[in-house]
């Protein structure tokens, strides 16, 4: 089994960061310390979440959080910068294209290690890297 990390982009920290820190400031400043545990609280979940984003390899099979793809119907990779929601940290991104209709985005850290297993399981992906 290979774990890949997600690569984590600088300024997601900062705005999540900033996002985060001004109400527990803000609640500190003002004597509102309810306001201000909910939102360490709330930053505690997003810090656990972040340390969770992982592309784990296992066998013939590529697991990102609770989905579970066949390697071998993985029919293209391509790089992508789309900022929908996915499985990623991170604005530099691939999407594999699995199935006949399915799409998912991800960023893992180590992309080239990552792509070469793949393609040492299933040599028939597409790749368009450019």
């Amino acid at each position: 089994m290979s774990v890949y990390k997600s690569k984590v982009d600088w300024w997601l920290i900062l705005l999540i960061g900033g996002i985060l820190c001004y109400p527990i400031v803000d609640g500190m400043m003002t004597q509102e310390y309810v306001l201000s545990l909910v939102f360490v609280g709330l930053s505690l979940l997003v810090f656990l979440m972040f340390r969770t984003v992982k592309y784990k390899i296992e066998g013939q099979y590529l697991r990102i959080w609770t989905t579970k793809i066949d390697i071998h119907s993985i029919k293209k990779v391509y790089r992508t910068n789309n900022p929908l929601s996915s499985p990623a940290l991170s604005l530099d991104r691939i999407a594999i294209v699995y199935n006949k209709y399915d799409e998912i985005l991800i960023s893992p850290k180590d992309r080239s290690a990552f792509i070469a297993e793949l393609l040492s399981i299933n040599p028939a992906i597409e790749l368009v890297l450019q």
